[in-house]
């Protein structure tokens, strides 16, 4: 049933309640009418009851016909005034009956036009709606079927390529078969040929190889002895000469120079040459300045790259030795030393990472690391140094129950940087968090070189247990040392500093310059300026002065008061 019978039906149903209203008006009218025929009627009958009655007494006979005469009157008119009121109501619920069921039939006819619009409308959206699906269905299809072919082209050719292998393959295995057997035939003839079977020429072989590398082994012991035996002399002077520079007087030329001693003052000639060519040579090549003075039986080495002022150093020392100087062999015993203070280097970074414990680390930084055995700072070894914080980070590490390893390889590279600092612009501290996030170290490893020296603020607790390591090692007493002058220099500004607050009476510059005692007059400073005064005092040092470890600033504030007993 579509919405238009609906709204049909339902008009049907209000003009019939409509008509249904109109009918039982008209029945209402009737059974009125109805009341009034009874009652006509009763009056009728005792109108006749009346006769009877006025058959006795015509008096009340006259009174009753006159009475009854009257009545069939009213009865009549009554009667008319029903019908006519019974024909009023009738026409008028005609009438309204067929207003409504126009009005139904016009908001029936509205809302099916309504209808209809919007079901046509909504017919069109669907149309569209299936076309559109019918074009996707159709791109679909079409890809489909464009796959389908591609897939079978693939088989087909997966067919073929698998056919080509199985013919390859059976190839293969003749080929195999025949190559075996041509094997063992080369072999039984081998054998019997050398009239032996193939395990004894294995053991005779094993043998032969084994004695051979006996001799050799042999004859490396022999050359590596006498080699011991060439180098005693050298390694000896070395080691005298280190014990003589840790017990020499703490001056700044010391970091930057290199003494190497001379068989005798001829030497020096010839480390000159002729016109001087051998000794610009050898500058030119090496880039090291030589100094050659009035010291007997020594020359000095200056540069401030400690790599290169080494190497500069085992070269002048290998043609002393060899006693041919001029620039061809100079250049060549050059490369010669430079390959030895690399391996000097790698094997110096190899037991260093033995040494902390670190086996798993990138080549690059391994190489780095050994450039650092001649580093210094302050006059402590960078290397050592590293090795020491990393000792030290990893003993707090197990006392805080973090991670050892991560915080002992974070400790180990904090001053990887200071190996390009020659050739990088920038601080060491960022200079080795690039390097080792270049080279695959954690970000916390990165983090802690980075922050070690406040460049980037400290994050995590691995960052921090660094900066505290680093001062422990850098900090202890004997760890470091600084020239004559610049540590008078830092003790005259210490005691300067300390001596021009108001107030100040003396002051003492203490164990090396580690504890200042400042002697205030009692009367000018109270107890509590007494604090304010170490505090500005400790502010302005850390401000001004750059020094390892810390500095005690003590103030002494005394009141005496003394009497004489007579």
């Amino acid at each position: 049933m579509t919405a238009l019978d609906t709204v049909l039906v339902v008009a049907i149903v209000v003009l019939a309640a409509f008509v249904m209203g109109g009918l039982y008006l008209g029945a209402r009218a009737l059974r009125q009418i109805q009341s009034s025929k009874v009652e006509a009627k009763d009056r009728q009958d005792q109108v006749e009851h009346a006769k009877a009655k006025a058959a006795s007494v015509r008096a009340e006979a006259a009174a009753a016909k006159a009475e009854a005469t009257a009545a069939r009157a009213e009865a009549r008119r009554v009667l008319e005034a029903a019908h006519g009121e019974a024909d009023t109501i009738l026409e008028h619920a005609h009438r309204q009956a067929e207003a409504d069921a126009e009005q139904v039939r016009s908001a029936a006819r509205r809302s099916g036009e309504r209808e209809v619009a919007l079901l046509n409308a909504t017919a069109k959206e669907q149309a569209a709606e299936v076309e559109r699906r019918a074009a996707r269905i159709d791109e679909r299809e079409r890809m489909h079927s464009e796959e389908v072919e591609r897939l079978v082209e693939r088989e087909r050719r997966l067919a073929a390529m698998d056919a080509d292998l199985a013919g390859r393959e059976s190839a293969m295995s003749g080929r195999e078969a025949e190559l075996a057997a041509a094997a063992e035939a080369h072999r039984k003839e081998l054998e019997r040929v050398a009239g032996l079977s193939a395990d004894t020429a294995r053991s005779e072989l094993i043998e032969s190889i084994e004695a051979q590398a006996k001799r050799e082994a042999a004859i490396l012991v022999r050359d590596i002895e006498g080699d011991a035996k060439r180098t005693a002399d050298t390694r000896a002077r070395h080691i005298v000469v280190d014990a003589i520079q840790r017990v020499a007087s703490e001056q700044t030329a010391e970091s930057v120079v290199s003494v190497l001693h001379l068989p005798s003052d001829e030497m020096k000639g010839r480390i000159i040459g002729r016109e001087g060519r051998n000794i610009r040579a050898f500058e030119s090549v090496t880039g090291v300045n030589l100094i050659i003075d009035d010291t007997p039986e020594a020359v000095l080495l200056s540069c401030f790259d400690p790599v290169r002022r080494e190497v500069g150093r085992l070269t002048l020392e290998k043609l002393v030795l060899d006693g041919r100087i001029h620039p061809h062999r100079i250049e060549e015993v050059f490369d010669t030393a430079k390959d030895e203070v690399d391996r000097l280097c790698e094997r110096a970074a190899e037991e260093a990472l033995v040494d902390v414990g670190i086996t798993d680390i990138h080549p690059e930084l391994a190489t780095l690391l050994g450039r650092l055995r001649y580093r210094t700072s302050y006059g402590q070894n960078v290397l050592k140094h590293l090795a020491e914080t990393a000792h030290i980070a990893g003993i707090m590490a197990a006392e805080l129950g973090l991670d050892v390893p991560t915080m002992k390889r974070a400790a180990f590279l904090h001053d990887i940087g200071k190996a390009l600092t020659h050739e990088v612009e920038g601080s060491h501290a960022l200079i080795g968090a690039d390097l080792a996030r270049k080279y695959g170290e954690s970000e916390d490893v990165v983090h802690a070189i980075e922050a070690h020296h406040n460049e980037v603020p400290p994050q995590t607790i691995e960052a921090v247990l660094t900066q505290a390591a680093d001062a422990c090692s850098g900090g202890r007493p004997g760890a470091r040392r600084e020239s004559l002058e610049a540590y008078v220099k830092r003790l005259e500004r210490i005691e300067e500093i300390a001596a021009g607050k108001v107030g100040v009476e003396k002051v003492f510059a203490m164990q090396a310059g580690r504890e200042i005692r400042v002697m205030v007059r009692p009367d000018d400073i109270d107890d509590i300026g007494a604090a304010v005064l170490a505090r500005d005092v400790a502010k302005q040092i850390e401000e001004e002065l750059t020094y390892p470890g810390q500095i005690r600033v003590t103030v002494v504030r005394e009141s005496r008061v003394t009497e004489l007993a007579r």
